[in-house]
């Protein structure tokens, strides 16, 4: 639930908390639960993928308020301590703005599919859509990723790393292209 949460904010508070509130949602909800041995795997990346929806929302708002707000003066900025966390946050926003481009369906799709495991019948059954749109949703995300990989290719880093922000989130879908 945490990893669904991170990749679908891209934030790893938000992802704790979309990972605590599916939990207790679960838990508040487990008389529901249809005891037929299926696993319950996809019925909460379903709720972990609302709640993400949620925090976006709430996020947005908060974004807004703050815009209004008059601002602060400056103060000196620190660089954080160490150099493994800069380039974690740069590749993250990296990915979270191709990603970005994405429309939110395929985003989600992406999500259970690709980095979640879930194949697609449990990815359809947690986001209440058909086999199908599963299985369009993610051909048209893997396409407009892979576009977006060759748009924003740039030479490679001293060392060997690809920067661009398409080419590391079509990593994922690269591997399982081939």
């Amino acid at each position: 639930m945490y990893n669904h949460g991170l990749r679908l904010t891209g934030d790893w508070s938000t992802a704790e908390e979309i990972m605590s509130e599916t939990f207790l949602t679960a838990w508040r909800t487990r008389e529901q639960v249809r005891e037929d041995g299926g696993s319950l795997l996809p019925c909460l990346l379903g709720v972990a993928t609302h709640k993400a929806d949620n925090a976006r929302r709430g996020l947005r708002r908060r974004q807004l308020f703050l815009a209004r707000q008059p601002q602060p003066p400056a103060e000196e900025d620190f660089a954080p301590r160490t150099v493994g966390r800069i380039d974690d946050a740069r590749r993250l926003r990296a990915v979270q703005a191709s990603l970005g481009r994405l429309r939110r369906q395929e985003r989600e799709v992406l999500a259970l599919c690709v980095w979640s495991g879930l194949d697609y019948q449990q990815t359809a059954e947690a986001l209440g859509i058909a086999v199908g749109t599963v299985r369009t949703r993610l051909s048209r995300a893997r396409k407009k990723l892979a576009h977006l990989a060759e748009e924003d290719r740039e030479p490679p880093a001293t060392r060997g790393e690809m920067t661009s922000a398409a080419a590391i989130a079509a990593l994922p879908v690269r591997e399982e292209l081939t």
